[in-house]
C-alpha cells in the first residue's frame, strides 16, 4: 500500500500536484499491478501543520514521510519516492 497526501491550502496547487501524482500512479500500476495506492488531499491548515509549517505552497507526503515541500514535484521524483516504498 502506498499512501500519498497532497498538502496545500490553495486548490490550484493541489490540482497541479494531483496531476503529477496521478501520472506517476499510472506508471507504478503498470510496474506493480497489485499495489494499492491511496491519494488524499489535505486542505485544512490544521492538518497541513501536522506535517509542515509551509502553508502557502504545496507539499507531498508518501507513507507518512514528508518528501517534498514548497513546490510541485516532477513525475520522476514522485515515481522515485513511490519506488522507494518497495525498496525499503
Amino acid at each position: 500500500m502506498i499512501e500519498l497526501k497532497i498538502l496545500s491550502y490553495h486548490s490550484a496547487q493541489r490540482y497541479a500536484v494531483r496531476q503529477t501524482v496521478v501520472a506517476a500512479q499510472r506508471m507504478i500500476s503498470i510496474e506493480h499491478p497489485d499495489v494499492k495506492i491511496s491519494i488524499t488531499e489535505l486542505k485544512d491548515w490544521v492538518h497541513i501543520e501536522q506535517y509542515t509549517p509551509v502553508l502557502s505552497a504545496p507539499s507531498l507526503v508518501v507513507n507518512e514521510k514528508l518528501v517534498c515541500v514548497g513546490r510541485v514535484p516532477s513525475c520522476d521524483e514522485v515515481l522515485g519516492w513511490m519506488r522507494n516504498v518497495f525498496d525499503g
